[in-house]
């Protein structure tokens, strides 16, 4: 299990509140921002045994994560890139040489996403959105049951590897699935508030084929305090 630490990019999350670190990792203008660091899990392997099972939660975080990682610093090792979070190198991948540019955006969408994934989860979560992401959910969906329905069909309906995407772009939220490791940095349509990894490394050892089941036990550990300073921060 991994020893408990407080990387600087990550939010400590409670049922009622986020502490102070999430200055660190948030910003008005870009929302959660991932630092070039890999960083251990914010709590341990077993902590979200609930939906997540112990060896997928190691395998997925010390093999796959790290490995995008490890890809992405090495196709960055003759890039300027201090100072620099992966949210800055991915909304400008246009400025990377070509032959390094698909390797960039493959592997540092990994660790964006990633990253994300993790401080997204809790073993104590807030289990329901409230305040103004809840309005937003209600006005666009109409229900908080009724976005949990299309955000697992979103994920059903992804064809082989990808992630599920809940965004905020001028205003308003949308729903959405993207291939591989993209996500809407990359495709510039809008500011990550929810993102839930649907590739098999995420869940086949628990769920074997049933994405399904997956998708819906995921709910049980994600905390929506996460989304809601996400979206208060860009007010």
């Amino acid at each position: 299990m991994s020893s408990f630490f407080v990387p600087n990019n990550y939010i400590k999350l409670s049922e009622n509140n986020i502490s102070n670190d999430i200055k660190n990792a948030l910003s008005p203008k870009n929302g959660f921002e991932v630092k070039l660091e890999f960083n251990d899990l914010p709590y341990g392997e077993n902590a979200l045994s609930v939906s997540i099972d112990e060896e997928t939660m190691t395998l997925h975080h010390d093999k796959h994560h790290k490995k995008y990682f490890d890809n992405l610093m090495d196709a960055l090792k003759d890039e300027n890139i201090s100072d620099l979070t992966i949210n800055d190198i991915l909304s400008n991948l246009e400025k990377y040489p070509k032959n390094i540019r698909e390797k960039i955006r493959n592997n540092g969408g990994g660790h964006f996403n990633h990253e994300f994934f993790w401080n997204l989860m809790s073993p104590k979560p807030q289990s329901k959105p409230k305040g103004e992401l809840l309005k937003l959910i209600e006005t666009e969906f109409k229900s908080f049951e009724n976005f949990k329905k299309e955000f697992v069909q979103t994920g059903l309906d992804r064809f082989g590897s990808g992630w599920v995407w809940l965004c905020i772009n001028n205003g308003k939220i949308k729903l959405s699935s993207m291939s591989n490791q993209d996500n809407p940095i990359i495709e510039k349509c809008g500011i990550p508030l929810v993102g839930c990894d649907v590739w098999e490394h995420a869940y086949y050892l628990k769920y074997k084929n049933d994405r399904e089941a997956y998708l819906n036990a995921w709910f049980e550990v994600v905390n929506w305090a996460f989304p809601e300073k996400i979206l208060k921060d860009l007010s």
